[in-house]
């Protein structure tokens, strides 16, 4: 699963089955000491991959909401049993959900898993009294997934400051690893491996091109939890009136969230069908098909998203710019395939110099491209 944080702050937890409990306090009344797994702090620009299955809860300890989206992959072979999404709540209630009947809509609501129990099996299970035993279920609790912590949540954890040194240091040890290819065990598959990074700092983009945005990358070769989530992410931020190069993906679909901005967007088939034209804002979603032609273009106040992509090494063929396809094909090559001149072939070849992805918009003082 994978998480990203689009606007707030907070902490988050993760029990991962077989990994050891490495958060621990001690007092000197019996009963009074606690451990628990990894707690992470996640801002905004923040991505968390999550295993499949893993138990996890967060909080906001911050001063405005969360706004986080989830992006769950049914077709990998983590999913065992169908292509649906099927999650189950530990504690709370689903106030309501949907589910298709018939093709039709309707709402559906469901208890914790635990309320499913024997309450007599569950107390001899879990060494607590049958009225205890009754409270965990939940039956009678109707806050819902979410509740309101009155006094604040006071666990304990490192400080932001201390968890990105941490992950910076499991970075490095995964990147060394990677380069000695040594192979993993569970410990450090998942127990230590480092399973968040921001890709809203500016500093860390891929790409950058001053009049025009840029496009910051995270896929398991800089993730390497990402393997075997089996997804990848990517933001984009356009300046006024700039054009992210025509490409297509070559190993991966594409889920566009818009998170800031307006943009035109043009979808094409493989088979030359313009499916989608028009115009895109903050808050929608797009889905763009494996090797599905894209071609996109802020409007006046810039655009802005984040796409997740079902490969934990996604890939992108850029047709036109640095790098691309046409540039990588001979002049000659070219003018026979599209039955155009010397001089034309190297137009298309070379009109954006060296822009790669992203293209300044025309400058209309000067009547060209800026480069």
């Amino acid at each position: 699963m994978h998480v990203h944080a689009h606007a707030g702050r907070g902490i988050a937890g993760i029990v991962i089955p077989g990994c050891p409990e490495t958060f621990q306090s001690f007092q000197e009344e019996p009963f009074q000491e606690d451990e628990h797994q990894r707690i992470l702090h996640f801002r905004e620009g923040d991505v968390i991959a999550l295993p499949a299955g893993v138990a996890h809860w967060c909080y906001n300890n911050g001063d405005r909401p969360v706004i986080a989206i989830t992006v769950v992959d049914i077709s990998n072979n983590a999913n065992q049993l169908d292509r649906s999404h099927r999650e189950f709540l530990l504690a709370g209630k689903q106030r309501s959900g949907r589910e298709t009947s018939g093709g039709k809509w309707q709402e559906t609501s469901g208890n914790n898993v635990l309320s499913g129990f024997d309450v007599e099996l569950l107390a001899q299970a879990t060494g607590l009294s049958e009225d205890t035993a009754r409270k965990i279920q939940g039956k009678d609790d109707e806050r819902g997934e979410m509740v309101r912590v009155e006094k604040g949540l006071e666990v304990l954890r490192p400080s932001s400051r201390e968890q990105r040194e941490s992950e910076r240091e499991r970075g490095e040890r995964e990147e060394g690893e990677r380069e000695r290819s040594l192979p993993n065990g569970l410990d450090e598959t998942y127990c230590s491996m480092k399973i968040v990074e921001n890709i809203a700092d500016p500093s860390r983009a891929d790409v950058y091109t001053p009049r025009g945005g840029s496009i910051t990358t995270l896929n398991s070769l800089k993730l390497g939890i990402l393997r075997e989530v089996q997804l990848s992410t990517e933001r984009v931020v356009l300046y006024r009136n700039a054009i992210l190069a025509p490409y297509w993906n070559i190993n991966a679909h594409s889920i566009m969230y818009v998170t800031g901005g307006r943009g035109r967007v043009q979808i094409v088939s493989n088979q030359g069908r313009t499916v989608f034209d028009g115009e895109v804002r903050q808050g929608q979603l797009l889905i763009v098909p494996q090797n599905y032609a894209v071609i996109k273009q802020a409007q006046g106040e810039g655009f802005e998203w984040t796409s997740f992509k079902t490969n934990g090494n996604a890939m992108v063929s850029q047709i036109v710019g640095k790098a691309s396809v046409l540039r990588g094909m001979p002049e000659e090559v070219l003018m026979n395939s599209y039955r155009i001149s010397n001089q034309e072939a190297r137009r298309l070849k070379f009109n954006r110099g060296n822009q790669m992805a992203i293209f300044s918009p025309r400058s209309e003082r000067r009547g060209h491209y800026d480069v």
